[in-house]
């Protein structure tokens, strides 16, 4: 498998979110190499979504890096402790970002397991935050160039929309009229997925 190159990424948010999904995310470190395969992500398109930290179309040192071309790490902190991984989106001046929500564990599964203090297969990265400490991803993070360094994507075959299962973002109340968008992106039945919603719709239904 190669790495996704910069033309991948170059892509809205909302075209790149589906298209990570089935992917690996890999994290090379001094400890050992951890990886995963990506199976729920959200889109966050600003600078008029609501919900996205690039909401107004005002850079802040924190999110430069959206503002730079497709195929960047952008990682911040929620609730002061918990890192959040995404993926820089589209061209130059275009703000957008996907939020990797779960991966499926593949490469040292020991190593994750002793990151994240538990056994539990199916609780490695079920989540933002749980994944970013199984694969040791950290603010520092923030700005890496995936194309380059020893955090990068894998590239796999592109899942069918048949696959692909599609609902609003998780925890966005604060979006106000972005709040119910679906903008949400997770491969159907897959164990892994941090949540599953009571309703969601097939993203060939979207077609």
């Amino acid at each position: 498998m190669k790495k996704l190159n910069r033309k991948f990424y170059l892509k809205s948010a909302d075209e790149l979110a589906p298209a990570l999904l089935g992917k690996v995310l890999v994290h090379k470190t001094a400890e050992g190499v951890t990886s995963g395969i990506i199976v729920e992500t959200e889109a966050y398109i600003g600078p008029d979504d609501k919900g996205a930290h690039s909401c107004g179309g005002v850079p802040t040192p924190r999110t430069a890096v959206m503002y730079g071309q497709g195929g960047f790490a952008y990682v911040y902190l929620i609730y002061g402790m918990y890192s959040c991984f995404n993926v820089v989106a589209n061209a130059k001046d275009k703000p957008e970002a996907v939020l990797i929500r779960a991966l499926e564990p593949l490469d040292g599964v020991e190593l994750m397991q002793k990151r994240r203090g538990t056994d539990k297969l199916e609780n490695l990265c079920s989540g933002p935050g749980k994944l970013c400490s199984a694969l040791g991803i950290t603010r520092e993070l923030s700005g890496t160039d995936l194309c380059k360094s020893e955090l990068f994507i894998l590239d796999k075959p592109e899942l069918a929309a048949t696959e692909i299962a599609v609902s609003p973002r998780i925890n966005i109340d604060y979006a106000e009229e972005y709040r119910d968008v679906l903008w949400r992106y997770f491969v159907k039945g897959n164990k892994f997925v941090s949540k599953v919603p009571k309703k969601y719709v097939s993203r060939d239904f979207l077609r």
